[in-house]
């Protein structure tokens, strides 16, 4: 049976049980449960026809970009990982748009392309004077739809291989002891002036006098971020939407859903943050560990943005992204774990992506090195001998009497060479 018989026979079946259910329901305590699975009934009808009609369409038209763009953000699998992650859904839309807005690219069938095209949209994009992450932005999603298209059979030809660009920047900034104990204590002064301005704001004219009482302010919110971030190596969007019920379980905390598949993990919680959420599940109502006014509920990136910056020139650090503890975070561990355990707490599918996220200092190089060693220090240290000391050995040296019949001049390293002719020694 193929596809159009199917689809038909399916919508007919839909359409004769969704009356003769409404027929059958006749007591007015039913007939609530009847007219909601009639409509459910003609829904799913009316999407089985639809999709029979585009089945029936005779010569469709070949694929172009707009169509593959346009159904790799409203796909399923894409619409999961807007909601994990939305700062990728609005790169690859901004991609598409990018990639429309070329006609050359726009304008022609997917099988129509080459990679000459592809090579000046390249060039036409390094014209720009755009930054080798946001073009390798672009041709990831481009690549992504080709996948797609081959993959939902809308091209009958194999489409033109889609590389990414060398030179792409990577984050390499870890902090050391030192910058981090100087931010957490910045970002805790700075939380202690936030308490005492709400609690200046209660006692002044507008909370007695005027009835304005004044919206209290998660004080050490940055702080609490910084250290979760910092000991437990999160993404700092998944920092975000951590929630008590779901991820904080068992003295541990369980990533459900993320970035990829190697997100779902566990990851047992450090004494430093069990103290912080501890003290922020006291007197806590919301579902989050970091509720926010916001259309999600919790905190997001914005919400931390001026604080962070308050807190960087405040501690005179160099400036630095939040995605910087998780880098801090993963050096740190890759001290002391195998590469299997780091790439499970990493969150990482692929081994090479926990490569990049490790940094070792020159320190830390030679530190290995030197264990690998036994213990011995590389390089040697200038000792001061005794000058008697000297005197002896040297002298020692210099007694021929020792040198088995050979004179110095003949002695070659370990062998004893007479002064004989060399036709004589066979």
């Amino acid at each position: 049976m193929d596809d159009k018989t199917a689809v038909s026979n399916a919508a007919s079946l839909m359409g004769k049980r969704g009356s003769t259910s409404a027929a059958r329901s006749g007591g007015s305590s039913s007939r609530s449960t009847a007219n909601s699975s009639a409509r459910a009934r003609s829904k799913l009808t009316s999407a089985l026809r639809n999709r029979l009609r585009r089945l029936e369409k005779p010569n469709s038209p070949r694929a172009k970009l707009e169509y593959v763009t346009e159904n790799l953000i409203s796909s399923h699998s894409f619409a999961r990982r807007r909601r994990a992650n939305r700062t990728r859904f609005a790169s690859t839309r901004t991609a598409s748009q990018t990639l429309l807005g070329c006609s050359k690219l726009a304008s022609l069938p997917l099988d129509q392309l080459t990679a000459e095209q592809i090579g000046g949209f390249i060039a036409y994009r390094q014209l720009s004077k755009v930054q080798v992450s946001t073009l390798n932005r672009d041709l990831a999603t481009l690549r992504r739809g080709f996948h797609l298209a081959e993959e939902w059979g809308k091209v009958s030809t194999v489409l033109p291989r889609v590389r990414l660009l060398p030179g792409e920047n990577h984050r390499e900034r870890v902090l050391t002891a030192d910058e981090e104990a100087k931010y957490l204590e910045t970002a805790t002064s700075l939380g202690h002036e936030h308490a005492e301005a709400y609690r200046r704001a209660l006692e002044g004219i507008r909370a007695t006098q005027r009835g304005q009482q004044p919206k209290q302010p998660d004080a050490f919110l940055l702080r609490d971020t910084a250290i979760i971030l910092m000991d437990c190596g999160l993404r700092p969007e998944e920092c975000f939407r951590l929630k008590w019920m779901e991820n904080i379980r068992d003295g541990a905390i369980e990533i459900l859903t993320g970035k990829g598949r190697g997100s779902r993990r566990r990851i047992p919680i450090p004494q430093r943050v069990r103290s912080i959420l501890e003290m922020r599940r006291v007197g806590g109502l919301s579902e989050w560990v970091f509720p926010a006014p916001t259309k999600s509920g919790h905190i997001e990136s914005s919400s931390l943005k001026k604080q962070h910056a308050e807190a960087v020139k405040a501690s005179g650090v160099v400036a630095f992204v939040l995605y910087t503890f998780r880098h801090t975070c993963i050096t740190r561990w890759a001290k002391h774990m195998d590469p299997f355990t780091l790439h499970v707490l990493a969150g990482h599918t692929d081994m090479n992506t926990t490569k990049r996220y490790v940094h070792p200092s020159e320190d830390d190089i030679l530190e290995a090195m030197e264990r690998v060693r036994g213990g011995h220090k590389f390089g040697h240290t200038l000792k001061i001998a005794d000058p008697e000391e000297v005197a002896g050995i040297t002298g020692k040296m210099l007694d021929e009497s020792e040198l088995s019949g050979a004179t110095r001049q003949d002695r070659t390293g370990d062998l004893l060479i007479t002064n004989q002719p060399l036709y004589q020694l066979s």
